[in-house]
């Protein structure tokens, strides 16, 4: 079910274009250099039971001839956990696809072969996770829907991975106010026990400052 605002589709679709861009999923394209011998790691912040889809390749700035073979990199996709997603060794280009089992920072690593002499490597990387990682052009022609259709079921998928995305911030939120909750607790304990220290330590020079003025016989 949708509502048509002032019987025009256009605020609908963009109002699931904003949903799509600032809420619902998040991509990663980027170009960057690494040097031989080098690592370079990029990290993404990703829901359980997402889907991400990434691809990268070196580019080749002498187009029409093949690239050397120093030019490869081993790349590999784990995450928070040390869990193992992807792994290519010593390639020129890849992509991954999963589903994360586990809530957190996934970490793509990109390591460059050492050379001598050093060169640098330029790697396009494009990464993406939740609604944007989805196939829509093959949906669209598996289901013969026209271009009205296709945005609606973006805009429901987009819903629903806000919807899962609450919930994970507001788990992460608890997580959190345990931890503060805690640390508190053990900075209470601590704070007494170094009070406790202090003031032993004050009463030991007292005592003994007493003792040796006594012996000394001027008090």
């Amino acid at each position: 079910m949708f509502i048509m605002i002032g019987g025009n589709p256009r605020p609908l679709l963009l109002l699931s274009l904003l949903l799509l861009v600032f809420f619902s999923s998040s991509t990663q394209s980027l170009r960057f250099e690494l040097q031989s011998g080098h690592t370079k790691c990029i990290s993404e912040d990703i829901k359980s039971n997402s889907m991400t889809v990434g691809k990268y390749l070196i580019v080749n700035h002498n187009e029409g001839q093949p690239l050397p073979d120093s030019h490869r990199v081993t790349v590999r996709v784990t995450s928070s956990y040390g869990n193992n997603y992807h792994y290519g060794d010593r390639v020129q280009t890849g992509q991954f696809a999963f589903a994360a089992a586990e809530a957190g920072d996934y970490m793509s690593c990109f390591w460059a072969i050492d050379h001598n002499p050093p060169i640098t490597l330029t790697v396009d990387f494009d990464w993406k996770t939740g609604v944007a990682a989805k196939d829509w052009s093959n949906v669209a022609k598996k289901g013969q829907i026209d271009v009205m259709e296709l945005e609606l079921r973006k805009l429901q998928d987009s819903v629903a991975s806000i919807h899962d995305e609450m919930f994970y911030l507001r788990e992460r939120e608890e997580e959190m106010q345990e931890l503060n909750r805690a640390t508190n607790s053990r900075m209470f304990w601590l704070s007494l026990l170094s009070l406790f220290v202090c003031l032993s330590v004050a009463g030991m020079q007292l005592w003994h400052l007493k003792t040796f003025f006594e012996k000394k016989k001027l008090i």
